[in-house]
């Protein structure tokens, strides 16, 4: 996901062993990823590989705070941007599964009674197109971004705050495009999570807590900035302004997107977690926990969309592909299938997302930066370790 800032919207592996948390031995990728990490610049890169329901493989090198020598681990948090929205839509599958909510529910069947003068088109939204990006909700605008940015973020919890927002934007009419009707929406989601929220009785946050991170045991998971106030006891965010200049972002409103855009992406956690995250989606659903039936999960990582072509898109991303609902379904050149994957920022870190489920195995890479030689070096180490240890 894009910042919404004002200030600015090969190499073998290592062999060492490191303890997993089930207790059994994994390949540690520190010597790897220490090497790209120096190659590249970053303050902190972690890396983490599964296979067949086991982490194989993981790494975390580099410090917390550029300018501090504080070495990052493990268990330490990273930010996922983005890659909540496989979250968010995971969350609707399970309610779409206990008849709360329909693929084909649109935004006026569940929020008109709440929003009153929608505009029809908006209204007629349906969550499918919600999550797939093919609403004809357009990328965040300036608008959008004044609604993010809102006052009454100090007056209301976020459930409301998602209300506001749509009831401040349900003038508007979404609009399809000719050709591709994607269009990567953050306001789309932000749509979505209301719309779960009023199906289940509960904020979208306590949905994704109790349903997702709970059954997966995810205990670093959270959501907002990583690290706690006064603290440095995560890898915080880095921001980049035009010239140049990285200043490190600690705590409070500037360390994260508002929590309004939650459902589009805050969550944080190791990329231990992370890995366990994405291993539960390469299997299929078919090992537990379970948090939506595997017909259920199908129709979450199946393409519901073609995306445009993307002109000189950025090191590692491929000009076009598909997308499904949080995840994007990609060919890249160097894989034998498409694959399901998904890029989260909020403009300080980066996060990568690589799901086979074909093979079972999947690649996370988190850093704490976000620039055009983070993104080269997290493509670099998700192409390698998916090479490597792919069977």
């Amino acid at each position: 996901m894009k910042s919404v800032h004002r200030a600015g919207f090969a190499l073998c592996l290592a062999a060492g062993l490191a303890v997993s948390t089930a207790g059994r031995a994994q390949e540690s990728l520190d010597g790897y990823l220490e090497g790209v990490r120096k190659a590249y610049g970053l303050p902190a890169l972690a890396a983490a590989v599964t296979r067949g329901g086991e982490i194989v493989a993981a790494g975390a090198v580099g410090t917390r705070v550029t300018g501090m020598e504080i070495p990052v681990t493990l268990d330490d948090r990273f930010h996922l941007g983005s890659d909540t929205k496989a979250m968010t839509a995971t969350v609707a599958g399970a309610l779409v599964d206990e008849g709360r909510i329909e693929w084909t529910s649109t935004v006026g069947d569940v929020l008109g009674g709440t929003i009153a003068d929608m505009n029809p088109a908006l209204a007629a939204v349906t969550l499918e197109q919600l999550l797939s990006h093919s609403s004809g909700i357009p990328t965040d605008t300036p608008e959008m971004i004044d609604i993010y940015m809102n006052p009454v973020a100090f007056e209301k919890n976020t459930t409301d705050l998602r209300v506001d927002a749509i009831d401040r934007w349900k003038h508007n009419a979404p609009k399809v495009p000719e050709g591709s009707p994607f269009q990567y929406a953050n306001f789309g989601y932000l749509t979505a999570g209301a719309m779960l929220e009023a199906a289940a009785g509960e904020p979208w946050e306590r949905l994704v807590a109790e349903r997702i991170y709970g059954p997966l045991g995810l205990e670093t998971a959270g959501f907002g900035p990583q690290a706690s106030f006064g603290m440095y006891d995560a890898p915080v965010g880095h921001a980049i302004d035009d010239a140049g200049t990285v200043t490190p972002m600690t705590w409070g409103a500037a360390a994260d997107v508002p929590p309004v855009m939650g459902p589009a992406g805050n969550a944080h956690m190791s990329v231990l977690d992370f890995a366990r995250w994405t291993d539960w989606n390469a299997g299929g659903g078919t090992r537990g926990p379970k948090i939506v039936t595997p017909e259920t999960l199908a129709e979450i990582h199946r393409p519901h969309v073609k995306t445009p072509p993307i002109r000189n898109p950025a090191p590692g991303t491929p000009s076009e592909g598909e997308y499904a609902l949080g995840w994007g379904v990609i060919a890249f050149d160097w894989a034998t299938d498409k694959l399901l994957a998904h890029n989260g920022s909020n403009g300080m870190n980066l996060a990568k997302a690589l799901v086979d489920t074909t093979a079972d195995l999947s690649v996370v890479v988190m850093t704490n930066f976000s620039s055009p030689r983070a993104e080269s070096a997290a493509s670099e180490v998700q192409r390698h370790l998916y090479e490597a240890y792919r069977r």
